[in-house]
């Protein structure tokens, strides 16, 4: 009896730490390896605060849902649909993030889970270690 409640407690603990990336998430900072290679000159860096956001809020949003299915698109504030909405099909194996094409479910892309938390998730393509992208739980 005792064995068996200390597996169930394992395997409780073990469910618990697992995150699962099905959810909505916003895209919250994308570094391109062309900005993580280039340094800023003393310049650049006066002039950065300057810059002021965006009057038109935007926010690009990515869905995974339970069944492998997801999409991708464009949302502005004040709208209730996104623009250019971009179905796919994806898969996880371990830790790498697999989008299918949607007809033959042939590997399209490939991205590497650098974090995954149940608020923030960051990924880059395979072969681009520095490329970034990460996001944050929206629902």
């Amino acid at each position: 009896m005792r064995y068996l409640i200390i597996m169930f407690f394992a395997l409780l603990a073990t469910a618990a730490s697992s995150q699962s990336i099905v959810g909505t998430w916003q895209l919250t900072e994308e570094k391109p390896c062309i900005e993580s290679q280039m340094e800023m000159s003393e310049t650049e860096k006066e002039l950065l605060p300057s810059f002021g956001s965006s009057t038109h809020a935007v926010a690009k949003i990515i869905r995974f849902d339970p069944k492998g299915k997801g999409e991708e698109g464009i949302f502005s504030a004040g709208r209730k649909k996104g623009a250019d909405n971009e179905p796919f099909r994806y898969q996880l194996s371990g830790n790498e993030l697999q989008f299918l094409d949607k007809k033959s479910g042939m590997i399209t892309e490939r991205f590497i889970i650098d974090e995954l938390t149940s608020i923030q998730l960051r990924f880059h393509r395979v072969g681009r270690d520095c490329e970034m992208r990460t996001f944050s739980r929206i629902k």
